[in-house]
């Protein structure tokens, strides 16, 4: 399959973003759909060093993973096998929520970017790595129609209508979880946003998502080639 450049730089400039903004170490890995039955996974390497003109590897959303694809990829072609609207996948280990994680919990929607996981993201909970096409089905099962799903001491999941969206949900799961480490940390809950008040604030309006991809790529080598 023919893969554009378009889609080649999208992939890598996700990569480097998430590894500069600290949502990922040695480890993770980004995707884009490309059709209904394909899709773009970054170098299996950190993302963060994904390098200029560094290509991707083409993986089908149903069948075996190509040779040198890292094996969690599974959980990118049960999503996108699943849920037709979503057109990009994040797997991060952003450090906040992984430390939240760890006590069993996923931030509340306590400010404007938590409004974007109400009622709250889903916990996955089991350390382990998903290996297997059991797994990533159960774990896609579990997350269902939300926009990210935890994974216990483990990272997260996040997938959006497109990669540069899901890039901006992981940056806002981070700092949501950020947010409810430092209440918790006070000793005090505090309000939690109502449904109605999550509704209207997770918006797409006024170029939201837009400005966080130009924030967490700004000065990417490859960013006048989108």
């Amino acid at each position: 399959m023919v893969v554009s450049e378009k889609s080649e730089v999208l992939v890598r400039m996700a990569a480097r973003a998430i590894g500069r903004a600290n949502l990922a170490h040695a480890y993770g890995h980004c995707s884009a759909r490309l059709d209904e039955d394909h899709f773009l996974v970054c170098a299996a390497r950190p993302m963060g060093l994904v390098g200029i003109g560094e290509v991707g590897t083409v993986v089908p959303v149903r069948g075996e993973l190509p040779e040198g694809v890292l094996g969690e990829v599974r959980i990118h072609q049960q999503i996108y096998a699943n849920r037709p609207e979503i057109g990009g996948v994040c797997r991060t280990m952003p450090p906040s929520v992984m430390a939240l994680a760890t006590l069993g919990a996923t931030p509340l929607p306590r400010h404007g970017f938590g409004t974007y996981f109400a009622p709250q993201p889903p916990l996955w909970d089991d350390i382990q790595l998903l290996r297997s096409d059991q797994q990533a089905r159960q774990l896609v099962a579990q997350m269902g129609k939300a926009s990210a799903i935890v994974m216990r001491g483990n990272g997260a999941v996040v997938a959006a209508e497109t990669l540069e969206k899901a890039v901006g949900l992981t940056w806002y799961l981070e700092d949501a979880a950020r947010i409810e480490l430092i209440v918790r940390s006070c000793g005090g809950e505090g309000p939690v946003a109502s449904v109605e008040e999550c509704a209207k604030r997770a918006t797409d309006a006024g170029r939201i998502f837009e400005r966080m991809w130009e924030y967490l790529t700004a000065g990417d080598p490859e960013a006048g080639a989108l």
